[in-house]
């Protein structure tokens, strides 16, 4: 991976697998712009009249849905992957008041513009969170929800220390490529790291070098404020819908796990012990544990990981 890249905050020059398209809508008086991808077969004849939504994780955008989109095509599907405000290519408004419900909003309001209302919805990592929060809002329109290692599944305000929307920032400003990268192979991919992941990184080292690095400094650390204080974990009873729940067994994941004693942090982020645990709270759960794979099963073993994707939403 070339550590020179730079890209501004809009990633111009970053290739994403589908056209990119932008909803212009007003929200807390501001005027933004929702990037977004709209898949649909070539053949109209072959459209099962399904739609899915892929909901992309705090350190990504919908780019590396990429995949996932294409072999979803191939079932007849219309795929829907949008960048949430404030990741991708969306706006980075630096006064917002980020909320799982705002986001949820904002990605109701983009299907209605389209004429979508009854979905397949998907969820990764803080994408996850996301999902959650729309099926409770929206339940009448989410009819089968998959969560693709979700973060949230225990609430870590009752274990790290609290964190002001300052001390993020200046943890955000301190991020150098190597950290990046280091973080993500032990918590996303168990201690490994492979060529194929440094796409995935290179937007967020792009931003580190290029002019809008401060903001996106700030957007980070409103959204990591965002996660903390926001927990689902208390309303997963409630899913009504049938729900998938994937998760690596080697996934290590969890907000500010640096910021405890070595003890609390071998007790976080256990994902073989979460998933089990949060199946079982669910009414309608079916739980898939991915043996030796860790936070983007998508991205690390992606024949093991979409065909029973493709088996839920099509039972």
């Amino acid at each position: 991976m070339a550590s020179d890249i730079s890209y501004d905050q809009w990633l111009t020059g970053y290739p994403y697998p589908f056209e990119v398209i932008y909803y212009k809508f007003r929200s807390q008086q501001q005027d933004l712009r929702m990037a977004y991808m709209r898949i649909q077969p070539s053949d109209s004849k072959k459209f099962n009249g399904k739609t899915v939504v892929l909901l992309h994780g705090k350190n990504f955008n919908g780019a590396y849905w990429g995949q996932t989109a294409k072999a979803l095509l191939t079932q007849g599907y219309q795929v829907i992957i949008p960048d949430q405000i404030g990741f991708g290519k969306s706006s980075k408004p630096r006064c917002y008041q980020f909320t799982f419900q705002a986001l949820a909003e904002n990605t109701k309001k983009l299907l209605d513009s389209l004429g979508i209302h009854k979905i397949f919805l998907v969820g990764n990592s803080m994408g996850g969170m996301i999902a959650i929060r729309y099926a409770l809002m929206f339940p009448e329109y989410v009819e089968k929800l998959v969560l693709v290692d979700p973060i949230g599944l225990e609430d870590w305000e009752r274990t790290v220390p609290y964190q002001s929307i300052d001390n993020w920032f200046k943890r955000e400003l301190n991020q150098t490529p190597r950290s990046i990268k280091e973080y993500e192979r032990k918590d996303y991919f168990h201690g490994q790291w492979k060529n194929k992941y440094d796409i995935w990184i290179q937007p967020l080292v792009g931003w580190l070098n290029g002019p809008d690095r401060t903001l996106l400094a700030w957007e980070s650390a409103l959204t990591y404020d965002m996660i903390f204080t926001q927990p689902v974990y208390y309303e997963l009873e409630y899913l009504k819908m049938p729900v998938l729940l994937i998760a690596g067994s080697e996934d290590r994941t969890a907000i500010g796990k640096d910021l405890v004693s070595e003890d609390v942090r071998k007790s976080l982020g256990l994902y073989q012990k979460l998933a089990p645990q949060t199946a079982r709270r669910i009414p309608k759960a079916r739980l898939l544990m991915l043996k030796g794979l860790g936070h983007v099963p998508q991205i690390e073993d992606f024949k093991r990981f979409i065909k029973p994707v493709e088996e839920f939403l099509s039972n």
